[in-house]
């Protein structure tokens, strides 16, 4: 009698982990170079909008399982669907997702421990801070197939300097972790073995903090970052208002006056 092999359970793509006010979302397929498959920017997008409505998260990590954070998007299966619609409908998802990222009002960082190449590095660049390991590359090799990272672009472009963004979209070339600090690509580099309680010191961190003073404070700093510079003061001057009237400010302000640990309410 030949008994048949028990099928394989399904890989869970993206895993989720909360702890201490902050939600550790890990990239997790490793054997596809976590390529941003369809199911795992659905899976990214469904965990980001439960989150924005969770007051429970403080803090939100993205981080990824093997030897490469993200190798961008999974072109395989895009060239597997072509046609104009298509490939406009695969864009646009992944734009979403990462205009969910910058919407969010819990900070996120990038946990980089290996190379983030075209849309992985989009994904880095796109989070509020990136903390990486010495042995993390960035690249937006695009080019190099016929294919300009225009959506990677986007989030590069906005993170460091014009000539450097340009830099790497037209050359394709690999920015060490090093580099990519001077860039601004990167906020805080450490060795790989200091990766793990680098974030974990900096998430408890942010978690102690009023998290609706980050919130407030992460919507204006994105509102005011394309204004001009009477209409970015404006847009400070309303946000910074509008955050005095909270109870937070009111208890955090009066808490520094009486030399106390303040008591955050989330209002």
């Amino acid at each position: 009698m030949t008994v048949a092999a028990k099928p394989k359970p399904e890989q869970t793509i993206l895993l989720r982990d909360d702890a201490g006010g902050v939600a550790t979302l890990t990239l997790n397929r490793p054997e596809a170079r976590n390529a941003l498959s369809e199911a795992l920017l659905d899976a990214l997008q469904s965990e980001i909008d439960a989150i924005a409505t969770d007051e429970s998260v403080h803090v939100v990590v993205i981080a990824a399982n093997g030897p490469i954070f993200c190798a961008g998007h999974d072109m395989k299966e895009i060239r597997a669907n072509p046609g104009l619609a298509n490939y406009q409908a695969s864009f646009a998802q992944s734009s979403q997702l990462m205009k969910s990222i910058t919407r969010l009002p819990q900070p996120v960082i990038a946990k980089v421990h290996a190379t983030a190449t075209a849309a992985g590095c989009q994904l880095a660049a796109t989070c509020d801070m990136v903390v990486a390991a010495s042995t993390a590359k960035f690249a937006t090799p695009g080019v190099n197939i016929g294919l300009f990272c225009s959506t990677p672009m986007v989030a590069l472009s906005r993170a460091v300097g014009r000539k450097q963004a340009m830099d790497m979209l037209l050359t394709g070339e690999f920015v060490d972790a090093e580099r990519a600090r001077q860039m601004g690509l990167v906020s805080r580099l450490v060795e790989p073995d200091r990766l793990d309680e680098e974030v974990a010191g900096l998430t408890a961190l942010l978690a102690s903090k009023s998290p609706l003073t980050l919130a407030i404070g992460k919507e204006a700093f994105y509102r005011q970052a394309d204004l001009d510079l009477d209409a970015a003061y404006a847009c400070g001057a309303e946000a910074m208002a509008r955050n005095m009237t909270a109870h937070d400010a009111e208890e955090g302000i009066d808490a520094f006056l009486e030399k106390r640990q303040p008591k955050w309410e989330g209002r």
